[in-house]
């Protein structure tokens, strides 16, 4: 039992490693694009919220900071008042942390709706990019806190990588 113990750190090194190989590969600097496309949970009894727009995100260097910005409509998609919006968000100067198959980046955003300053601006959100051998950056999750989870959900909001540089 001691001996399988005693293997975990490096395990969890070696996954670290993997997990950051796309970022050494290219310096540090990674541009990406791609679309957010994905449902909230019904929220408040008036139905779930189509989510969907463009995003991209900036990596200075490894282990450095990062921006993310994305341009989000919303819409009901099962009530016959639609309710749609805009949201715009952005992060800069988020912190790259190394997970599996892939990095993270977290920081409070500015949030807006429709153009103005958002109640819940200054959440904190959470971007995952992941992938694998052959495409290592494939697809996205943002993820919401705060305040900001009363209106997108707490659950992760899927996307797509389109570009990579």
């Amino acid at each position: 039992m001691k001996s399988r113990l005693r293997q975990v750190p490096w395990i969890v090194v070696m996954l670290v490693a993997l997990a950051t190989q796309g970022l050494a590969k290219t310096g540090g600097q990674v541009k990406l694009s791609g679309q957010i496309s994905d449902f909230t949970a019904d929220l408040d009894g008036l139905g779930s919220w189509h989510v969907t727009g463009p995003w991209s995100l900036q990596v200075k260097r490894a282990g450095g900071k990062a921006r993310f910005s994305a341009s989000l409509a919303m819409v009901r998609s099962d009530n016959p008042v639609r309710q749609s919006h805009t949201h715009h968000v952005r992060l800069t100067d988020a912190v790259v942390t190394p997970i599996l198959n892939g990095f993270s980046i977290t920081g409070p955003a500015r949030i807006t709706g429709n153009g103005s300053l958002a109640g819940f601006s200054g959440s904190t959100i959470v971007v995952e990019v992941v992938g694998g051998d052959t495409v290592p950056y494939a697809s996205i999750r943002v993820t919401f806190q705060d305040g900001a989870v009363l209106h997108f959900g707490g659950e992760p909001l899927d996307g797509v990588v389109k570009s990579s540089r």
